[in-house]
């Protein structure tokens, strides 16, 4: 596998960072998964993103420098992996929302055992942190060295990306900033 993508591939614009993502290759220690779904965030000017109301303990990481991971609990239940991207100061973010699994599909089987079939493993953002073994202990976490990194393909192929709605927000639920590879049967329903 190649090194993990360098700062500078995060250093960008949200929007950017999230379309850039798909087809990049998400990996935690024996398991990795394709990105084949994502959701840009764009800081303050945003309400829906977490950092929209300012800096606070849970937000720093993503007012921080780009290439960590923002990890959260929703509904008391589910943990949900961000990408900060952008630059200090600048808090924009990415949520993950789904990854094609690649390896240690027997591994995340046993992370997901209501899973119906190969294409549930993964296919939304708590499910793949399920999946994947990524906890709130990750956030923070540097994508440019390890233990979470994400890499470049190992060949390089053309994506049709399809653009929409964000899923499961009140605020600015209408802008069009979720962004998956048209057709593949591993993005969310």
């Amino acid at each position: 596998m190649s090194a993990p993508l360098p700062r500078a591939f995060y250093s960008r614009p949200a929007i950017e960072v999230a379309r850039a993502l798909l087809g990049t290759v998400l990996v935690h220690g024996t398991t990795s998964g394709r990105i084949v779904e994502t959701e840009a965030y764009l800081g303050r000017e945003d309400r829906a993103a977490h950092s929209w109301r300012g800096m606070t303990p849970r937000t720093r990481v993503l007012f921080g420098e780009s290439g960590h991971a923002y990890v959260y609990l929703i509904y008391g239940m589910y943990e949900c992996l961000n990408v900060v991207a952008e630059g200090v100061g600048s808090p924009g973010c990415v949520l993950i929302r789904a990854v094609e699994p690649l390896e240690g599909i027997p591994r995340m089987r046993r992370r997901r055992p209501g899973a119906r079939g190969i294409e549930d493993l993964a296919n939304g953002p708590g499910k793949l942190t399920l999946a994947l073994g990524i906890t709130r202990r990750h956030n923070g976490a540097d994508f440019t060295r390890g233990p979470l990194t994400i890499h470049a393909p190992q060949r390089q192929e053309p994506v049709q990306i399809a653009v929409s709605p964000r899923i499961g927000i009140r605020h600015c639920a209408d802008w069009p900033l979720r962004f998956f590879i048209e057709g593949n049967r591993y993005v969310s329903r």
